[in-house]
């Protein structure tokens, strides 16, 4: 016999996802593939965070207007990340002052972080993907 006892099934380990987001909205597939993969990632009830740096920024400004490229508006998606227990949303501070943007302007409540904040967060994720 082992000397190790059997644990009863504690059931899925929960693993801390962090999605990047760096892209521009439109012009590219980032934008919306982030998006697709965060919901699909919080269906499997994992603990889901969401960050928008550099131009992925304008991904949560309101008011977007998509008719004249021809591409549909997916910006009002971010709203629907609450039903999917997604409501860790971080914003980095520089992105949005280099943007002429501030938390006023976005179409959801985010937590805005500087550099160091925006780091120490990272460090306490299990995986990390950019878009």
């Amino acid at each position: 016999m082992s000397d190790q006892q059997a644990t009863p099934a504690s059931g899925p380990k929960v693993k801390k996802f962090m999605f990047v987001n760096r892209k521009a909205p439109y012009g590219t597939i980032y934008a919306l593939e982030s998006l697709e993969v965060v919901l699909i990632t919080a269906t499997f009830d994992q603990d889901v965070s969401l960050v928008f740096i550099d131009d992925g920024v304008y991904e949560l400004v309101k008011g977007q207007q998509t008719k004249g490229i021809g591409i549909k508006n997916f910006s009002p998606s971010y709203r629907a990340l609450d039903g999917y227990d997604v409501e860790k949303l971080y914003v980095d501070r520089v992105s949005l002052a280099q943007r002429g943007l501030t938390e006023k302007d976005l179409l959801v409540p985010v937590e805005v972080l500087d550099a160091k904040e925006m780091g120490q967060l990272m460090a306490e994720q299990d995986v990390i993907l950019s878009f």
